[in-house]
């Protein structure tokens, strides 16, 4: 009877186990899954992001997705639309648009947050159009924005000038060095 007991409680353990596996087992696959769909949202996002900024100048996307301390930055409406003008004397841009980052999670799973870059043609030259985004509770938003004009980039200067070469060395044996018209060492000029 004592062995019957032993069997039958082991039994529950075994079952307990295979349970509270396949729990972690779909809690793991979940939280996987909820991952890479936010990181999908977040690229989809940012490229919705460059669309709507870059693309189609709208105003009211760029200040309706600004994070908190983004609001900060461009606390008045004019500092928005001013950031907007930068772009609208741009031009519409020349070619596809390839928008470049990646999405990163701050705790495996959770916090996802994205950094883009985007080289944008336009007719005369281009501009850097770089985007930080965050999704802290319930939406997409813009933590810092960039457009940087090619003339408003640092860069390096000029390339310095390359040395001329050197002129071709003769490689002729010792013996046959070609005479000079120096006078030997130790001996003066001839003086007139």
């Amino acid at each position: 009877m004592k062995l019957n007991t032993q069997l039958r409680s082991s039994g529950q353990v075994v079952v307990v186990l295979v349970i509270v596996l396949v729990l972690l087992g779909v809690g793991y696959w979940w939280l996987n899954s909820t991952k890479q769909e936010m990181a999908k949202g977040g690229k989809e996002f940012a490229n919705e992001a460059l669309q709507k900024i870059v693309v189609q100048h709208d105003i009211n996307f760029f200040g309706s997705h600004l994070s908190p301390q983004a609001r900060m930055n461009f606390a008045a409406v004019s500092a928005q639309q001013e950031f907007m003008n930068e772009i609208v004397q741009m031009g519409a841009p020349v070619g596809a648009i390839d928008l470049q980052g990646q999405m990163e999670f701050q705790s495996q799973f959770f916090e996802p947050h994205g950094a883009f870059h985007a080289r944008i043609n336009y007719p005369a030259r281009y501009a850097d159009f770089d985007l930080s985004i965050s999704h802290p509770v319930g939406r997409w938003q813009i933590d810092t924005i960039a457009f940087v004009k090619q003339s408003d980039q640092l860069g390096p200067g000029p390339a310095p000038a390359a040395p001329p070469p050197p002129p071709p060395a003769a490689s002729l044996p010792p013996s046959s060095a070609p005479p000079s018209s120096a006078p030997p060492a130790g001996s003066a000029p001839p003086g007139g």
